[in-house]
């Protein structure tokens, strides 16, 4: 497999939206087949890392939704959207701003803690069982507008889970794993049971 053609035919498979921050980087040295930093407020580029060696062995399905989803789950990290957390913290930024050009020790520290424990909030927000559900449906979803049907996708992603897992020498999925892999079965039509609502609420 040739790197840069692989990696632009991604791009050409990528959301416009994606496709205008994620950047493609070679990873060879890496224990996993695709990887990619937590995004941070203050970078605009989100890496995408892939071992090339290990991408290889995957199909095109497989690697396609792989590709959807890590960029769908990077689509999903929004730090500045209009919700109570992300409020908190901008009001908690503001708040030590003005704590530390007044020098009040005691105001530093509750404004600083404030924004810290919003902060947190959105982390674990963007870390969740449902933003990780999400990101999986939302691949689906661009993958059905790239010609594929929605049980196809659904099984190419349940399967490279499967091989990812294989590649990467892992004893067996994480337990969010295994609730992911369990509601893509059931968007597959090949398992009745569906994952219970309090995980896709929880945050």
């Amino acid at each position: 497999m040739n790197p840069a053609i692989e990696t632009h035919r991604l791009l050409d498979l990528m959301p416009a939206s994606g496709r205008m921050f994620a950047k493609i980087v070679s990873q060879p040295s890496s224990s996993k087949v695709i990887d990619t930093p937590f995004p941070v407020p203050w970078k605009r580029d989100r890496l995408i890392l892939i071992n090339f060696d290990y991408w290889q062995e995957l199909s095109q399905p497989q690697r396609d939704l792989l590709l959807l989803r890590t960029v769908c789950w990077q689509l999903e990290i929004r730090w500045f959207k209009l919700d109570v957390y992300q409020g908190l913290g901008l009001a908690g930024l503001v708040a030590t701003a003005v704590e530390v050009a007044q020098g009040d020790a005691v105001g530093i520290v509750a404004a600083g803690s404030l924004t810290a424990i919003a902060l947190n909030q959105i982390w674990r927000q963007n870390q969740s069982t449902a933003s990780e559900l999400a990101a999986d449906e939302a691949a689906i979803a661009v993958a059905q507008r790239r010609g594929y049907d929605e049980v196809e996708a659904a099984k190419a992603l349940v399967s490279a889970m499967k091989a990812v897992s294989e590649l990467e020498g892992r004893a067996g999925l994480s337990f969010t794993e295994l609730v992911r892999y369990q509601n893509l079965r059931a968007i597959a039509g090949v398992s009745g049971v569906t994952v219970p609502e309090s995980l896709r609420q929880e945050g």
